[in-house]
């Protein structure tokens, strides 16, 4: 096959794999809306939102300041609520429950210092787990969850990124 071809062809992939994770899914239950807000809660998406919103480029470093001083206002519980239903289309009841173990798990509470005052690199790397935490990572029921949620992780940021465009507007 040749390139122009293969690259044809992966790109109608892609294409219908973001059409159908972009799609949007069946109203979430309560439990499912719960399971993601305990998740948020969880892997501390306040940090998360900060990040987003730090990263994300302002037309003055004044208005900047400004968007910092709105988050620093707002009440974390105000962003578990608000982003628990776009994040509960994205990823399943089964997957925020696995994830939110991961989270208060002694490994994943590593994970999440290194991602939120961690040096920053290029690239991301977890701390190595111990013998028992190597043994977590590997049940089905995990490895299943983590690669959902991976998949689903550029959407909740995204979501982040729309909760901070709210913010800014005073929604």
């Amino acid at each position: 096959m040749n390139p122009i071809k293969t690259l044809a062809a992966a790109s109608l992939l892609m294409s219908a794999v973001w059409a159908q994770a972009s799609a949007p899914s069946a109203a979430p239950d309560a439990a499912q809306v719960k399971a993601a807000h305990d998740l948020l809660v969880s892997m501390q998406a306040e940090k998360m939102v900060r990040t987003t919103a730090g990263m994300s480029k302002y037309p003055s470093p004044a208005q900047r300041e400004l968007m910092m001083a709105k988050l620093d206002k707002l009440p974390n519980e105000t962003v578990y609520s608000r982003l628990a239903l776009p994040v509960a289309r994205l990823i399943s009841t089964e997957t925020a429950v696995e994830m939110t173990q991961y989270y208060q798990s002694s490994y994943g509470q590593k994970v999440l210092t290194q991602t939120y005052n961690g040096p920053p690199r290029l690239y991301p790397a977890d701390p190595a787990p111990t013998a028992k935490e190597k043994a977590e990572l590997k049940k089905p029921a995990f490895v299943k969850a983590n690669q959902e949620f991976k998949a689903a992780e550029q959407a909740i940021h995204h979501e982040a990124f729309l909760l901070i465009g709210e913010i800014n507007k005073g929604k």
